[in-house]
C-alpha cells in the first residue's frame, strides 16, 4: 500500500492507510497502547493493541490501519491531525532505538546546552528544536526570494581564500598544498568582484571567524547572507534595501511560520518604517542622556550599548529595529568608503534588532588608487589582493552591500538565549560536533 503522510490522513477518514515514521511517545492504557507517530509533516495518534508493547520511543516503524474520527471529547486542538487517529492492524519495526539518555517526549526539552549539543542527532528531532530550523529556513528563503525579485543574481563564493578579508588575527589558516591559505571571514571581496559582472549579486555561504572567546552571540562558523549592488546613487539606498529585505523576512515568517513562532511564544519584531536612523555619535549621546553611561567617543557599540539603543528606539519610535551609521574609518575594513563630508567616519551601518546587531554593511571604495593606498595603510600587501584589485583596475561603479547573520536573526526572532541553539552543528573554541 502506498505511504500516506501524517498530515494527509485527515483526508482519508474511513480508509485504510500505511504510515511510516518514528515513535515520539507511547502511553499504555491496559490492552490499548497509544503511540504518537511523527514524520516530516507532523504527529498523528495511533491506537494499537498489545503487539505494540515492545516499541520504544524513537523506533522507526511502518503501520497499516484505518483512519477514524476522534470523539468530540478526544480531539487534540494542538495538532493539525488532532481530529483523527489511526486504528492499527499491523506494525513492522524498521529500526529499533536504544535506550534514550533523557526524556525527549516532554513539550520542553529539559536539558542543559552542552547535553543538547552532545546529542544533536537526537535533540534535533524534538518539535521545538526542529521549529528553530524551519524558522531559519524561512529567513534564508525570504532573503533569497526578495533579492531575486529585485533582479539580483545568486553566485557561489569560495570559502578557501588566499588573504585575510577583514584583517586581524581572527582567521583559520588551512593547509593548502604548499601554499598559505585561510577559511574566508566573509565573501566580501568576491561579491565586489561579481558586481563588475552582474551589477547586483548575493550569496548564501559559510563564513569563519576564529573568535578568541565564547559568548552567547558568536560562532566560529556561521551562515552569512550577503548581497552587493552597483551604481549607487546614494549610499542610503543600502539602508533602504536592507530594510526591504528584513521586512520580507518578517512577511515570510508571518505567512508560513506561525505554528513555530507560537511554540516559543515569539512574535515578529514591532517596527515603524522607515526604521529609525542615527549616527554612531548621536547614538552614544542618546545613551548618555538615557542612561548616564558615558560612551561618547568610543569607536564602536558594546553589547550593552546595542541594548540601550534598541530600548530607546522602541520607546521613542515604537520600533524594535534601528539603524546606526557612520562608524570610524580606523575601525572598519580597508574597503569601506569614508564619508566625503567627514573622512574620519565611514558610509557604513549596522542594523540592530532586539538588542543585537543583525546586519552590517556600507558603501565600498571603488577607486583603484584609493583602494591600493588603503590596503597598504591597513598593513597589508596589495600583491595578496591581486585578483580582487583587477576588478577595480578595469573599472568598477560606486557600490556597496551588507551581510546578515542567519543564526543571529533566528536567535533574536525566537528569543533564544544562546546562538548555538540556532546552529544545527555549532563550532566554537571547544566544539567540533563534540566537546574538545
Amino acid at each position: 500500500m502506498e505511504r500516506t503522510l501524517a498530515i494527509d490522513a485527515t483526508q482519508k477518514i474511513g480508509g485504510k492507510i500505511t504510515l511510516e515514521g518514528w515513535v515520539f511517545n507511547r502511553r499504555d492504557h491496559g490492552k490499548l497502547i497509544f503511540i504518537d507517530l511523527f514524520d516530516r509533516t507532523g504527529v498523528i495518534q495511533l491506537v494499537c493493541g498489545e503487539d505494540a508493547s515492545d516499541l520504544n520511543v524513537q523506533d522507526v516503524i511502518t503501520v497499516e490501519g484505518e483512519v477514524k474520527e476522534r470523539g468530540e471529547k478526544n480531539i487534540n486542538p494542538k495538532l493539525p491531525t488532532g481530529k483523527v487517529e489511526v486504528k492499527v492492524s499491523k506494525i513492522n519495526v524498521l529500526s529499533h532505538a536504544q535506550e534514550l539518555p533523557f526524556d525527549i517526549t516532554k513539550e520542553n526539552l529539559e536539558v542543559e546546552l552542552p547535553t543538547l549539543l552532545d546529542y544533536r542527532p537526537l535533540t534535533l528531532r524534538h518539535p521545538k528544536v526542529k521549529a528553530i530550523f524551519k524558522v531559519q529556513e524561512t529567513v534564508i528563503d525570504a532573503f533569497r526570494k526578495n533579492l531575486k525579485g529585485l533582479d539580483f543574481t545568486e553566485f557561489q563564493a569560495p570559502t578557501i581564500v588566499p588573504s585575510v578579508t577583514e584583517g586581524g588575527a581572527q582567521v583559520f589558516p588551512v593547509e593548502y598544498y604548499d601554499k598559505k591559505a585561510f577559511l574566508g571571514q566573509s565573501p566580501q571581496l568576491y561579491k565586489q568582484i561579481m558586481v563588475g559582472v552582474f551589477e547586483k549579486v548575493f550569496t548564501v555561504t559559510k563564513a569563519f571567524r576564529a573568535e578568541p572567546s565564547e559568548t552567547t552571540r558568536h560562532l566560529s562558523e556561521y551562515v552569512s547572507l550577503d548581497c552587493e549592488m552597483g551604481f549607487l546613487e546614494n549610499w542610503t539606498d543600502l539602508l533602504d534595501l536592507a530594510e526591504k529585505v528584513i521586512l520580507g523576512m518578517f512577511r515570510g515568517l508571518g505567512e508560513h511560520r506561525k505554528e513555530e513562532l507560537d511554540l516559543y511564544s515569539a512574535t515578529i519584531p514591532v517596527f515603524k518604517t522607515p526604521f529609525p536612523r542615527l549616527k554612531l555619535r548621536e547614538a552614544q549621546e542618546t545613551i548618555f542622556k538615557e542612561t548616564g553611561r558615558n560612551v561618547r567617543g568610543d569607536p564602536d557599540l558594546s553589547p550593552e550599548d546595542e541594548k540601550d539603543i534598541c530600548e530607546w528606539a522602541k520607546k521613542k519610535h515604537g520600533s524594535e529595529m534601528v539603524f546606526v551609521t557612520h562608524f570610524p574609518t580606523a575601525k572598519r575594513p580597508f574597503y569601506t568608503h569614508p564619508d566625503p563630508e567627514d573622512p574620519e567616519f565611514t558610509l557604513s551601518f549596522d542594523l540592530l534588532g532586539r538588542g543585537l546587531e543583525w546586519v552590517t554593511g556600507g558603501q565600498r571604495i571603488h577607486n583603484y588608487e584609493q583602494l591600493v593606498a588603503n590596503i597598504k595603510k591597513w598593513g597589508n600587501d596589495p600583491k595578496d589582493f591581486e585578483l580582487y584589485l583587477q576588478a577595480f583596475k578595469y573599472g568598477m561603479p560606486p557600490h556597496g552591500g551588507f551581510a546578515i547573520g542567519a543564526e543571529r536573526a533566528t536567535m533574536q526572532i525566537l528569543g533564544l538565549s544562546n546562538i548555538r541553539e540556532a546552529s544545527l552543528f555549532p563550532r566554537d573554541m571547544k566544539r567540533v560536533d563534540r566537546r574538545l
